[in-house]
Formats: structure tokens, sequence, C-alpha cells
């Protein structure tokens, strides 16, 4: 069985764009710039890649609402490739990152960590932390069992 999973570390190339599916669901996305330094011959080189990242659901809600131009980023996803025709005819293709999961760099940062109330329309639970009572927390359909943290 095929694996499709990259993960990438680089900086935004411009703040997320949040949009919303006519249902609703929030999409976000955005650019990192990918650097490689390497020494070639005595001398130092570097190249640079860019990738485009697009963000589902809260996940791109937390995006927009925590990453702007310049932050440097840890992302986790897949590569899809999609394609589409111009209104003048001329056929476009893209490979994208679909995230997984998206973090601060805590490389040369700090980040203060805010926990957010998960939404009831993904299947997750809605509450705060602590134990006792309560209604019994539902699996998400993404993550299952699984605890953000």
């Amino acid at each position: 069985m095929a694996s499709n999973t990259v993960t990438l570390i680089g900086n935004l190339t411009r703040d997320p764009e949040l949009r919303y599916t006519t249902g609703g669901r929030g999409v976000a996305s955005f650019g990192i710039a990918v650097n490689r330094r390497y020494q070639q011959n005595g001398e130092w080189q570097e190249q640079t890649s860019f990738f485009n990242v697009v963000c589902w659901g809260e996940l791109g809600e937390n995006a927009a609402a925590t990453f702007s131009k310049g932050t440097r980023v840890i992302v986790t996803g897949r590569l899809e490739q999609r394609s589409w025709e111009t209104q003048d005819g001329d056929k476009r293709t893209v490979v994208e990152v679909i995230a997984d999961e998206v973090g601060p760099s805590l490389r040369w940062a700090q980040a203060q960590v805010e926990r957010t109330e998960r939404s009831g329309g993904d299947g997750g639970f809605s509450g705060g932390g602590g134990g006792g009572g309560g209604a019994a927390r539902q699996p998400d359909p993404v993550y299952g069992d699984e605890e953000p943290f």
C-alpha cells in the first residue's frame, strides 16, 4: 500500500485566507516557503520551494485565527492534485498539501496554546475540560476516541 504523507516546515508567504463552503464548512488556504541550505564544492547554496496548503473545518478556522504572513509553521498532510479549466479554455493543474495538522514551529518562537470548544457539527463534543458529570463524549469521525491534547 502506497503512502502519501508529507511534513513541511516553512514560513507563511501570505496571511491565511478563510472562506466557507455553501454548506458552511470553513476552508483556509495559505502558502509556505520551505528553505533548503546545503554545501556544494565548499560553498553554501540555498534553494526555496513554495507550497500551497489547504486546511478544512476547524483546523482551517484555527489556522486563520492564529497565523499570519511570516509565521514559521509545521504542516503534516497529504499531496493532492486537482485540475480545472479557465474561462479562456486553458487547462490548469495544481498540487496542494491538504493539511491534517498545522502548528507553530517553536524553534525560534514561543506560542501560547488556547484550547477552543469543539462544535457539535463535526461529531465532537462541546464543553470544557475537567472531570465528572455531563453527557458521554462522542467519538470524532476523523480521530475516533483520540483526545486532541
